[in-house]
């Protein structure tokens, strides 16, 4: 199997290129974001547990996400491989998806980041607020503060799979078309290796 991880700050298109990627490489495209929303909307016990957590901006504990994302890997018949968005958003996470890809007798073979400034996400996700129905999508300080849990909890998981040689930045301003092509690139670079 090939597996991805497209990594970056809320906003920076991650939900937008993984179609892209999906299809290119013939992927199940798992967002723990997405998980997240469907047991919110269908009012689960579990989306009761994680309604507050999410809206007050805050991430929801390892324990939880990783359960939801094993029983979501383990629902596809003979996939391909996986593109995981969202997804390890800490440290922790990144050795229990490494350890659960092991059990299943793969790994993650590379991770892609999203560049996006600061003040780029900031009105990426106000204008998404204005469609999406997402009450923290419309609160400035809502978004900052995700920014600011994103820099200081995710952004090492760059640094944990760059240690393994397994991670690569890519410039997420501009076009939908200008940035997919970067990314294919990128990925492309990577597996030449």
């Amino acid at each position: 199997m090939f597996n991805i991880i497209l990594f970056g700050p809320p906003g920076s298109g991650k939900g937008t290129q993984a179609k892209i990627i999906e299809e290119k490489y013939d992927l199940h495209h798992i967002s723990t974001g997405d998980l997240f929303r469907y047991e919110l909307k269908n009012e689960t016990e579990l989306g009761k547990k994680i309604k507050h957590i999410m809206e007050a901006g805050e991430l929801v504990p390892d324990k939880i996400t990783i359960e939801m994302l094993k029983n979501k890997i383990l629902s596809f018949d003979n996939p391909k491989g996986f593109l995981l968005d969202g997804f390890p958003r800490n440290n922790n996470q990144a050795k229990e998806l490494d350890k659960l890809l092991e059990e299943l007798g793969e790994e993650v073979n590379v991770l892609i980041s999203l560049d996006v400034p600061e003040e780029e996400i900031v009105q990426r996700i106000l204008n998404r607020g204005k469609t999406s129905g997402r009450s923290d999508d419309n609160d400035e300080n809502i978004i900052r503060g995700r920014y600011k849990v994103y820099m200081d909890q995710t952004l090492p998981v760059y640094k944990y799979y760059e240690n393994k040689n397994k991670a690569r930045t890519v410039n997420g301003v501009g076009d939908i078309d200008e940035i997919s092509n970067r990314i294919l690139c990128a990925v492309e670079e990577h597996n030449k290796k």
